[in-house]
């Protein structure tokens, strides 16, 4: 296996298409298909399935790319410094559930550090991309919460995937509405009182499974429910239909406003945000004082 094998294969992934990497790397078709054959009879495994319709990655292949991507890029780092001293930008890279706190931590992050030598990435996606993000080195860090419903389920995946879960705060559940809403200037809400309004959640796409729910209480039979793509629009259809989320509890009111709060809802249940990294990799400095500027919200996480 060769830097040049991996940097062949990165580009196949990017374009899609052996004609079109072919051009990109200058060489021809044919000598690009043999350096990938050759590669994939070595690792055991196909990177690549071919189609009339172009090239897919596998399963395994994907997993592949994700590591061949760090290796390039750590190559690409130790030849800027040592060999062709030129200044490379260190990446820094995120992935979340929708939580407003975990992207202003990432906003003061970038302020301490600054962007002259550092390029950020931050995404504020789906559960399943929040974990094959991190799987698959896209993302050094995924945030996203554990309860004792989805607990074993995500354990389960975070184990196949290579990945490790850690603990940062520890919350109660509250109702996320507008500050217009009849029920907001109630010291606790009861679910039953919630009834006659929708109850927001973020869509999973392919991934809708209940395990997969960035709300926690998902297998409650709600009478009304609706699902949105962003927190913008979920904001809107809080002020527009008197609808609510259920959250932690810690709001960043630089962020959404001042328009909106949280009430305690009459229930027991928890939920434990933390973090999700790979089990073979060591978190970066910055990408532990990522998780201190999390861990500062910790006096916010009411139970």
């Amino acid at each position: 296996m060769t830097l040049v094998q991996l940097k062949y294969v990165i580009a196949v992934a990017g374009e899609h298409s052996l004609n079109e990497a072919s051009k990109k790397l200058f060489i021809s078709q044919p000598s690009l298909s043999s350096a990938i054959h050759s590669l994939e009879k070595e690792i055991g495994f196909d990177i690549f399935i071919r189609s009339k319709n172009g090239i897919t990655l596998t399963t395994k292949g994907a997993e592949f790319i994700g590591y061949a991507k760090s290796v390039i890029e750590q190559y690409d780092i130790l030849d800027a410094k040592f060999v062709s001293q030129v200044n490379l930008k260190k990446q820094f890279s995120v992935s979340m559930q929708h939580y407003t706190f975990a992207v202003n931590a990432f906003v003061e992050l970038v302020k301490q550090y600054g962007m002259d030598e550092y390029e950020f990435e931050v995404h504020e996606t789906k559960t399943h991309e929040v974990i094959d993000n991190v799987k698959n080195h896209k993302s050094e860090i995924g945030i996203l919460y554990l309860n004792d419903y989805n607990r074993s389920v995500l354990t389960k995946i975070f184990a196949e995937a290579g990945l490790r879960f850690v603990p940062l705060l520890e919350c109660g559940i509250y109702v996320y509405m507008w500050k217009g809403h009849p029920l907001a200037g109630q010291k606790e809400i009861a679910l039953e009182e919630l009834e006659e309004y929708p109850c927001l959640g973020f869509a999973q796409g392919e991934y809708n499974s209940f395990y997969f729910a960035e709300e926690v209480l998902s297998t409650y039979q709600y009478k009304r429910f609706i699902r949105a793509n962003d927190r913008a629009t979920m904001l809107n259809l809080m002020v527009g239909l008197n609808g609510y989320t259920l959250c932690s509890g810690i709001i960043c009111e630089d962020l959404n406003g001042q328009d909106y709060c949280a009430v305690k809802l009459k229930s027991n249940e928890k939920m434990t945000i933390g973090y999700i990294s790979r089990k073979d990799a060591v978190l970066s400095a910055i990408g532990e004082k990522y998780l201190e500027e999390i861990a500062k919200y910790k006096d916010k996480s009411l139970l």
